[in-house]
């Protein structure tokens, strides 16, 4: 799952809406709409999160963070360590190794840590 497809879905559940009904309204089929909130599918771009925030009357700042969400939410994530350490690169290989097997726990600590809210020492 994506975090964009997560809070979709969550829009979507709030409003008591069929992901069917919600396809049909912003004029793509139920299948795409399940594969983008699964994280099937790549980033959205932004005219498809303008419909969403028009479909489901998202505004200002919920519109803005739907469309952040959309921005980071690519499911096949490249990350070029071209010009940096060793280490850098040994970080994001063993990250992409073993990123299926972490506890959500170490999970959310790591994004806290790469947001820069950690306690670095």
């Amino acid at each position: 799952m994506t975090p964009f497809g997560e809070k979709m879905r969550e829009l979507r559940a709030a409003r008591g809406l069929a992901a069917k009904d919600m396809a049909a309204g912003l004029g793509v089929s139920p299948a795409y709409l399940s594969a983008l909130e699964h994280g099937q599918r790549g980033r959205p771009n932004r005219r498809f999160v303008h419909r969403v925030c028009q479909y489901l009357g998202i505004i200002w700042d919920e519109a803005e963070d739907l469309q952040r969400l959309a921005d980071l939410s690519h499911p096949r994530v490249t990350v070029d360590t071209a010009g940096l350490s060793a280490e850098a690169t040994e970080l994001a290989n063993a990250l992409a190794a073993c990123i299926a097997d972490l506890p959500q726990e170490t999970i959310e600590r790591l994004l806290k840590d790469v947001k820069g809210g950690g306690n670095t020492g």
